[in-house]
């Protein structure tokens, strides 16, 4: 315990990590700034290589801002790990500080599995979150790249309205619901219903004749004494004329004087 605690190390002699999450180290002004005035004040997580150099496991942007401002050193903390574990820390760590986009925690989560063989559920435990959280931010790189960078321009990065996109149909789809998303200001759900009617456009029209099937003209009428209350439906394309109301109730006379009538004649 303690050994490799504080240690200053050479900034030339750290080298980054293939495996790095990160893809983008975002705008570093302000942390170049702090660290020229202060220095770095967390330290960086490294790894011992065996040509004397060191691998960085966490602290990139630190890493990158230190050496822009033209540091020799930085404090480090030496881990003996192995290459699955020091991603494992790079995961844990930038979604700690939820540095992370979408993408990149997918695009992390991926190498665990394509690298290390990991299970969805091992990932979930090595980064503390739970499988179903880990299975849905993989479906995320079902969204190709030109796609993703139309949800950067209109400034998408919400987890579960990604995901909305990533379960379209098709590219046309998926753009189309981006251009609507930004139009509209469309919500989850509200995504997630026009994503429906994207995929199947028919479903909409036949749902709307469906109803007007199922829905037919109602014509209600009640005694003012309130000692009956009848009613009508009407199954036609348009509400019916009062004479078609007035035939049919003409209809329905016929048919009880005829039940009368039937009665009658079978009573011996």
């Amino acid at each position: 315990m303690g050994e490799g605690i504080g240690r200053m190390v050479r900034i030339t002699a750290i080298t980054a990590n293939q495996d790095q999450p990160r893809s983008s180290l975002g705008d570093l002004e302000d942390l170049q700034s702090s660290i020229n005035t202060h220095g770095v004040l967390e330290p960086l997580l490294v790894r011992p290589l065996e040509d004397g150099r060191y691998e960085l496991v966490s602290g990139e942007r630190r890493f990158h801002a230190a050496m822009a401002v033209g540091l020799a050193e930085v404090p480090c903390i030496e881990l003996r790990v192995t290459d699955q574990q020091a991603l494992e820390i790079a995961l844990i760590e930038n979604l700690q500080r939820k540095d992370l986009t979408s993408f990149e925690e997918a695009d992390g989560y991926k190498t665990l599995i394509a690298k290390y063989d990991y299970t969805h559920e091992q990932v979930a435990q090595a980064v503390g979150r739970s499988r179903v959280t880990v299975t849905e931010t993989l479906r995320l790189l079902q969204i190709p790249d030109s796609i993703r960078d139309l949800c950067r321009h209109a400034d998408i990065t919400a987890k579960g309205i990604l995901l909305e996109i990533a379960k379209a149909a098709d590219l046309d789809t998926m753009a189309q619901l981006i251009r609507e998303i930004v139009e509209n200001r469309l919500d989850r759900a509200a995504i997630r219903q026009r994503r429906a009617q994207l995929d199947n456009p028919n479903s909409d029209s036949e749902a709307r004749a469906s109803a007007q099937v199922q829905r037919p003209f109602m014509v209600r009428f009640r005694n003012p004494d309130r000692i009956f209350s009848m009613s009508l439906s009407f199954r036609t394309e348009t509400e019916p004329e009062p004479r078609q109301v007035i035939d049919a109730l003409h209809e329905v006379i016929r048919e009880i004087e005829a039940s009368i009538s039937e009665a009658k004649t079978s009573d011996p």
